[in-house]
């Protein structure tokens, strides 16, 4: 038996699964507002890599409790863990950081509830899924949804298209095209080992990165407080290091062009935590958003139903 699959988890029902990922999705609209105060203590590329390391350290204290030492993998594997830790931790955040800096939060926020439909449509192209008229339709109403959420901010427009929109596309790009990787390779590998193995190898990339880079990293940049490292070790441990966990999870169990749907919960999320704790007004258009997004979800990750058998002639 091979240490991949020593550990392997007991199989989970698409009800639960989907349950924890409906949760994971809260905690990661939650991460929106604790990254958005931290952007006002560190530079974009050291928090980013600050977080991943921090999501690392996590990642490993819980495989060693689970499994009592690191997991061990083949070359093979370990070329594929390392292609998806290039794609969902170090190019996805390296292009999100830098499309930010160049683009509005508004078309980020428009741009990234695409990844469904992007995931949607890599999975029809690698693994033959259906885009059934029920999924698009899903697919559609969570976008008008969080098009509602986003564009209801007073002063809210679209600008016009630039390099730091295609940053952001191709940030979508580059973890929808990681989560094809992941549903491969979640029928080798179990979640944990493989969330180990992504994060590692894409945290060293991105720490590689930001002590070559041509600003030096000081004592006042990392440790500006114990405020913000509180939220940094929030955004690392529970959205980063155990939303990445049932994020995959998810995808090993109902597909990756499923699990991709509840992505649109985030922006919803992240404007009602918002409200709470930065004081946004809520309005209408977010009640239309809630709807919208509950209704695309729905659609999007029902079951199709199962053929009836015809009777003999």
């Amino acid at each position: 038996m091979t240490p991949t699959r020593a550990a392997r988890a007991p199989d989970a029902t698409p009800a639960a699964v989907q349950g924890w990922l409906l949760a994971g999705m809260l905690v990661w609209g939650v991460n929106v507002s604790a990254v958005k105060v931290l952007t006002g203590y560190f530079e974009a590329l050291p928090l980013a890599a600050l977080r991943m390391a921090v999501a690392c350290a996590a990642l490993s204290a819980i495989v060693l409790w689970r499994r009592g030492g690191l997991p061990a993998f083949g070359w093979r594997r370990l070329a594929a863990l390392t292609g998806c830790g290039f794609l969902m931790v170090y190019a996805n955040q390296i292009l999100f950081a830098l499309g930010l800096q160049r683009s509005t939060a508004t078309n980020g926020a428009l741009i990234m509830a695409l990844s469904p439909l992007v995931s949607a449509l890599m999975a029809a192209l690698v693994f033959r899924e259906a885009l059934t008229a029920r999924r698009l339709c899903g697919v559609a109403l969570g976008f008008t949804g969080v098009a509602a959420v986003v564009l209801s901010h007073p002063g809210a427009s679209l600008s016009h298209a630039g390099l730091g929109d295609l940053m952001l596309a191709l940030s979508v790009v580059s973890f929808a095209v990681g989560g094809v990787g992941v549903q491969r390779l979640a029928r080798q590998i179990d979640p944990l080992s493989m969330s180990w193995g992504i994060y590692v190898m894409g945290t060293a990339m991105l720490v590689l990165h930001a002590l070559l880079g041509p600003s030096p990293l000081g004592a006042a940049q990392l440790f500006p407080g114990a405020w913000p490292w509180t939220l940094v070790l929030f955004s690392g441990v529970a959205a980063t290091a155990a939303g990445n966990l049932i994020w995959n999870r998810a995808i090993s169990v109902i597909g990756v062009a499923r699990t991709a749907v509840f992505l649109y919960w985030v922006p919803v999320f992240g404007v009602a935590v918002a409200a709470l704790l930065l004081g946004e007004v809520l309005t209408w258009w977010h009640l239309f958003g809630f709807a919208a997004v509950m209704s695309g979800t729905w659609l999007g990750t029902r079951p199709a139903a199962a053929a009836v058998p015809k009777s003999a002639p």
